[in-house]
Order: C-alpha cells, then sequence, then structure tokens
C-alpha cells in the first residue's frame, strides 16, 4: 500500500523497517499503537509530541498522513485484522455490518452504492457549512477477503488484470493498445501489453524510473504514430521519444516545463487539445483553505494550466479548481473536462466534489467560494467581487469522494448507450463519518457531450460491511478492444471489466 513508502521515508529510521521499535523509542507492530482508534494515531503524528522525541508531521499532506497510520496499524495484521489463516477475516469482524445511521439522500455513504443506481445532487441540496461536525476517519486498507470481488451490473464480468504493483495510479492507453502506468511513489511507468483469453497481461515492462512522483501520461501528437510520451511529474513536465512497439524508453527524458512543486497535492496530469496546439497541465492546491492572496507558495496552484509544446507560453487557462486530479478530452467536442477533489472541513455534507467541463478563463470558487455563488465561512467578506463568477460544475459528486481519473467512453463493446460516457473513479473519503467513494461512477452524456447532473454507480462493492476498504480506485482507461481497466492502489491491482452480453 502507498503507506509503505511514507513510512519507509518518514518514519523507520526511528521506529525500525518492521515498526519493531528500538531503545526508548517504542514498537508500533504491537502494544497501544495497534489498539488505538485511527484517528487518535492520526493525531499524535499530526501534533507530535517533542518532550517524547516525536516531531509534528503536519505538514505532510493530509491523505499521506492518513495512509501512514493505514500502513501503520496493519504490520501487525493478526491484531489489526483478526483472520482465519486464509486471507479472510475471522467472523465477527470485518464482515460484521457497522452500526452508523442511514445517510440522508442525495447523501449516500458506501452502504448504498449498488451498480446501476442514478443519482443527481443539486446546489438546492447543499446544507449549511458546518451543519455536521468534520471527520477524521482516515481509511484502514485490510487485505481483499478470499471470494470479495468488484461487484458490476449483469452481464459485465469483472477480472484481475495485474497485481503486484507498488501504488498504481493514474492508467493510460497508447494508440497501438498498450497501457502506461504510473507507479507515483516509486517514481516508475510500467507498461501493460494485451490481453490473454484468461484476462491477463501478455508482457509487462518498466517503461522508465527514476521519476519525481509521476502521475500525468499523454502521448503526442495526436494519431496512430505518436513522437513522445509526456509525463507529469510533480514540479515539472518531461517527455521521453516515443514509438509504438516501445516497452522501455529509449532515451532519458527531456525537460519541458517547470510547474509548481511543494506539498499538499501532488498529481499533475496532461492532456492536449484536439488541435494539438495547447499542452494542459492540472496542479492542485498545496492546502485544504489557504489564501493565495497571503500564501505565496499557492502561486498558479488550484489552476488548470496551459503551455505549447514544447513548454513556452505559460498561461492560467482556468483558476479556482482545488485539485482537478484528472483530465480528459471530449472527443466530438474538444472540451477540456476535469474531476476534482474539492475541500474539506465544513461537515459530513460540503463541499461536493465535481467533474465538469472547463470553460477557458473559468473561476470555479477555491478557497473564498464554491458550488457557484457560496461563500467558505473561512474566507468571510473576501472578493465579492469573485460571488457572481464562480462557476457551478456540471456534476456534483458525493463530498469528499476523491473523484481522480477520468476518461470519455469510446469503446465499441459496451451498449451502444454508453458511448461517450464518462468512467471517473472515485478513491474514497478520509473525513467523511461513514465512508464514501471507493468506486467507479458512469456520468451519462445521453449522446449529447453534455452532462445532465447525474451520475451512476458502476463498479463497486472495495469496502467491506466493517467500513474497512481493501480497495481504492485511482486511474480509468479503454483498452482497444472496449474493455475498460482501472487501477487500485488499496489491493495494488489492476482491475479489468468486460461485456459479456448480448
Amino acid at each position: 500500500m502507498a503507506g509503505a513508502g511514507f513510512y519507509k521515508q518518514i518514519c523507520s529510521a526511528c521506529h525500525g523497517a518492521q515498526g519493531q521499535g528500538a531503545g526508548n523509542v517504542p514498537s508500533l507492530a504491537k502494544g497501544p499503537t495497534q489498539q488505538a482508534k485511527p484517528g487518535e494515531v492520526m493525531w499524535y503524528i499530526t501534533k507530535g509530541d517533542l518532550s517524547n522525541g516525536m516531531p509534528s508531521w503536519a505538514g505532510l499532506p493530509e491523505e499521506q498522513r492518513w495512509q501512514i497510520v493505514s500502513y501503520v496499524q496493519s504490520i501487525n495484521t493478526a491484531t489489526a485484522v483478526p483472520s482465519m489463516g486464509n486471507g479472510s477475516p475471522a467472523p465477527g469482524s470485518e464482515l460484521k455490518s457497522i452500526s452508523a445511521p442511514p445517510a440522508t439522500p442525495p447523501f449516500i455513504d458506501f452502504r448504498d452504492e449498488k451498480p446501476g443506481t442514478v443519482r443527481k445532487i443539486t446546489v438546492n441540496d447543499l446544507p449549511k457549512p458546518f451543519a455536521t461536525q468534520s471527520a477524521g476517519n482516515g481509511p484502514h486498507v485490510v487485505p481483499r477477503p478470499e471470494g470479495v470481488w468488484p461487484q458490476a451490473l449483469p452481464n459485465f464480468k469483472v477480472q484481475l488484470y495485474a497485481t503486484g504493483l507498488e501504488n498504481p495510479r493514474l492508467i493510460r492507453t497508447a494508440p497501438n493498445g498498450d497501457f502506461l502506468v504510473a507507479e507515483t511513489e516509486k517514481g516508475d511507468i510500467m507498461l501493460y501489453r494485451g490481453i490473454t483469453p484468461d484476462g491477463k497481461p501478455q508482457l509487462s515492462s518498466v517503461y522508465a524510473s527514476g521519476l519525481n512522483k509521476p502521475f500525468g501520461i499523454a502521448f503526442y501528437p495526436a494519431g496512430p504514430n505518436p513522437q513522445w510520451v509526456y509525463i507529469g511529474n510533480l514540479d515539472s513536465v518531461v517527455r521521453f521519444p516515443y514509438k509504438n512497439g516501445d516497452v522501455t524508453a529509449s532515451a532519458a527524458p527531456q525537460h519541458i516545463a517547470d510547474v509548481p512543486g511543494g506539498t499538499g497535492h501532488t498529481t499533475r496530469d496532461i492532456q492536449f487539445s484536439k488541435d494539438g496546439k495547447t499542452m494542459y497541465v492540472s496542479v492542485g492546491s498545496g492546502s485544504n483553505v489557504d489564501d493565495p492572496d497571503t500564501h505565496p507558495a499557492e502561486k498558479n496552484r488550484a489552476d488548470i494550466l496551459q503551455f505549447n509544446p514544447d513548454g513556452t507560453g505559460q498561461k492560467i487557462f482556468a483558476y479556482g479548481i482545488r485539485n482537478a486530479v484528472g483530465l480528459a478530452i471530449q472527443p466530438e467536442t474538444g472540451d477540456l473536462w476535469c474531476s476534482v477533489n474539492e475541500r474539506d472541513a465544513l461537515g459530513d455534507n460540503l463541499v461536493p466534489d465535481y467533474i465538469t467541463h472547463v470553460r477557458p478563463g473559468g473561476f470555479y470558487g477555491w478557497p473564498w467560494w464554491y458550488t457557484g455563488p457560496h461563500q467558505d465561512p473561512r474566507h468571510e467578506g473576501k472578493h465579492p467581487e469573485l460571488r457572481d463568477k464562480a462557476i457551478v460544475p456540471d456534476v456534483l459528486l458525493q463530498p469528499h469522494n476523491a473523484s481522480l481519473e477520468m476518461t470519455f467512453y469510446e469503446g465499441k463493446q459496451f451498449p451502444a448507450e454508453y458511448k461517450g460516457d464518462v468512467f471517473a473513479a472515485e478513491h474514497g473519503s478520509w473525513n467523511k463519518a461513514t465512508r464514501v467513494g471507493y468506486e467507479v461512477i458512469r456520468v451519462p452524456l445521453h449522446q449529447t457531450g453534455k452532462a445532465s447532473g447525474e451520475y451512476e454507480d458502476f463498479l463497486t462493492g472495495f469496502v467491506l460491511p466493517s467500513g474497512n476498504p481493501w480497495g481504492r480506485p485511482v486511474g480509468v482507461t479503454t483498452a482497444l478492444d472496449g474493455s475498460l481497466l482501472v487501477t487500485d492502489d488499496g489491493s495494488n491491482s489492476i482491475w479489468l471489466v468486460t461485456y459479456t452480453g448480448k
């Protein structure tokens, strides 16, 4: 899991590679850490205890701290998740349903997720800020129990395409059908080729390594024979010479452009305009609420930047977008779309994540406004001139869903009504009282290229009845045969979804 890498970098020097402790440093693999609630461990990591030699790690992004919590509490699996000895949780532990009260529609939690269920959240559904207390409920990722599998509609088949990855994130399909996958924390780009009759890759290879938190992947120029593959690093865009059939990079990466780095959101996705003249790069904010007026580190963050393909001509294409993790070009219209993580700490049901087409020069609210003319109370009175400029996104998703990569379905395998629709990976909440997300959704565009505000649960089942997730979808792409591939950094796998109906 991703937390293992952060633990190794930050914690292992004092606490030991296996959490065994040393000298006056306590063991994490047994004792109080394994008995504590995840929120208590999170609090300790965040606040520290200098009198006992434990520094504060509040400067780490919240999601990384929660990933460390999840990893630390999984070191001693026998204590954290009682096991039957075959990887399955013991009766009465993971398979026991939580007793939290049901969610109030249109807001849901994981217990409500079911393939084929259509949902719609409107502006009128939004509660007032702080209507509920903001929760710290980081995911404790557990091993997938035997027999537990992602759930899809009838006539859709789900297979385990690849396992044993390390923090697989964004996935993109090359024009020749190869799949490139970013292993962000490891700094690698993996290549997978083909789909065997039993749903496995025919070949896998490390395409490139030694990169700085790679995430975005884009082929250029468009068409069947691209010359380059562009990679979005934490603080830069680089490119490799590319030709169809390459299984490893043929040369060192060329530096194309600098982008804001630093802490906070680290994903940098890349897309090229339909005419090939513009490169779009998403850069998330460095915080949850920091005002760019008073925090210089936020300059050119929470934006979608645009460049010429050679890296020159940097401009802001759209702004006030807290963290546009996934970018995609609508094939017919050429419009840029994005999948966005909105802000936290305003309550269980604020602020909705969203998927939307992006207007050139558009302002989407962060950090002063949200979902149109709703002011964040933490910035009361600031920038009134932007109130009526704040755009309401096309599709409002469940708050704290953590919507990541998105893609337009252009395959021919799924039923005809899926043509042109959006599929998006919802990584899952860390700060909702009863977790939500941990699924893949479909946004129907009704063959019009425009969204009506609805979305549909498509691939679910990544959370056990106990509330602990075993999987976390991140990336989604369409294979040349029309099947769908989904990366999962909870189980470090790639899932293959095919349609078996007529």
